[in-house]
């Protein structure tokens, strides 16, 4: 999504691929958050606005839970990112066929789309380094190898 992002105003086939590359390994992970299991699952971590507003007064009180897969907001980001990266991969996709290429509209929201990704990227490792700091542990390196500390009494499984 970076690499798209980057070459986004010289477009061309390298910008085109990597925003099918992005849009591919989006749709993998969508595809996990149904199929797949444990923490990969959109039910294992996707909670209501209560659970939500249940979390931030808690991170506001200094008590939060230590969740072993995505606290509240966490998994909101996911859902997040998820849906701006298929997003904005359709709305390119669509700017390549006949019927909507050079249509204004399908730009401009490709571009909200591609624009928006900062922010939201911005965000999510702004949360990643605020929770790893919080409980003294390393989540960066937990999405990357999946691996967190073992669970201790009071963490949400």
């Amino acid at each position: 999504m970076i690499g798209s992002f980057i070459t986004h105003e010289s477009g061309g086939a390298l910008h085109e691929n990597l925003g099918y590359v992005a849009l591919a390994a989006a749709g993998v992970r969508v595809l996990m958050g149904f199929f797949g299991s444990g923490y990969w699952r959109f039910s294992q971590f996707f909670r209501g606005i209560s659970a939500i507003l249940a979390y931030v007064k808690d991170v506001m009180k200094h008590r939060e839970l230590r969740y072993l897969g995505h606290n509240p907001l966490g998994g909101w980001m996911v859902v997040a990112l998820l849906t701006d990266a298929v997003a904005t991969g359709f709305t390119g996709w669509l700017f390549t066929t006949d019927r909507f290429w050079g249509v204004e509209w399908v730009e401009e929201l490709h571009d909200a789309l591609g624009e928006a990704l900062l922010p939201l990227l911005f965000l999510h490792i702004a949360g990643a380094v605020f929770t790893s700091y919080r409980h003294r542990e390393n989540l960066v390196g937990s999405m990357l190898h999946g691996r967190k500390p073992a669970a201790e009494p009071n963490d949400v499984v």
